[in-house]
């Protein structure tokens, strides 16, 4: 297992650049919206200085994709299940090194993001009296849901391209999770879009990043519909990854 997390490790160093671009762009988001809103508009503050998690999001699917996908798309992967021929030790390595840095970025970028809030949000009218005290518990355990939910969606951008075997496919296909629900929720009945939202991943995601009640899930069961939905992909990539040839 050390030798397999080692030659991952070495793999993972030349994809840095989507850490970068998932700190980058999660943290310009926020920024925008933070600057942009207003008391009067409405809003939780937390999700508002999160906002930032809804583009970032597929930023980590596609880290997570590629952490594999490259590996399909050149024929490499032969070589690589040649290297370590125990593929459910193959697919364990590949997932920690990918959710420690993403863990790592995301946890930055949302601290950075609720700083960001709590630094401007006041001037605009979210003070301690409308529901924003950034030193709240629920603000932080926001920004800990939101490292953990970009974390959630790499692993499963990994265990959807495992399975798939084609990074265009798997991409495509990891995004439509995201943000199909939410799209179809839009032209549903209440009692369909309030089900469609409590099981799409995205929706249940972000639910965890509110400090205001309402949502169709509380934060913690919200992470945990995500989690369900990585394990879920991790699962079928491990059975296809034990039962196909490269």
């Amino acid at each position: 297992m050390r030798q397999a997390l080692r030659a991952e490790w070495a793999k993972m160093r030349s994809s840095y650049w989507l850490l970068v671009a998932l700190v980058c762009v999660t943290l310009a988001v926020s920024a925008v919206t933070i600057g942009t809103a207003r008391w009067s508009l409405g809003g939780d503050p937390a999700r508002l200085s999160l906002a930032g998690v809804y583009l970032g999001q597929a930023v980590a699917a596609l880290a997570g994709v590629l952490a594999i996908g490259g590996e399909y798309g050149t024929g490499m992967i032969s070589v690589t299940l040649a290297a370590i021929p125990r593929r459910g030790r193959l697919l364990a390595a590949k997932t920690l090194v990918l959710a420690g840095p993403v863990l790592a970025a995301s946890a930055l970028v949302a601290g950075a993001c609720l700083l960001a809030g709590g630094l401007i949000l006041p001037g605009h009218g979210f003070t301690a009296g409308h529901g924003f005290d950034l030193a709240s518990p629920a603000m932080w355990r926001a920004a800990c849901c939101a490292a953990l939910y970009l974390t959630l969606v790499a692993v499963l951008g990994l265990g959807v391209t495992t399975a798939v075997r084609d990074p265009a496919a798997a991409t495509g296909a990891v995004l439509g999770l995201l943000y199909l629900f939410p799209l179809v929720a839009l032209f549903a009945g209440h009692s369909l879009q309030r089900r469609l939202e409590q099981i799409g991943p995205m929706s249940a995601g972000i639910d965890s990043l509110a400090t205001q009640p309402g949502l169709p899930l509380s934060p913690w069961p919200g992470l945990g519909v995500v989690a369900l939905w990585a394990a879920g992909a991790l699962i079928v990539a491990a059975y296809v990854l034990r039962t196909r040839d490269a």
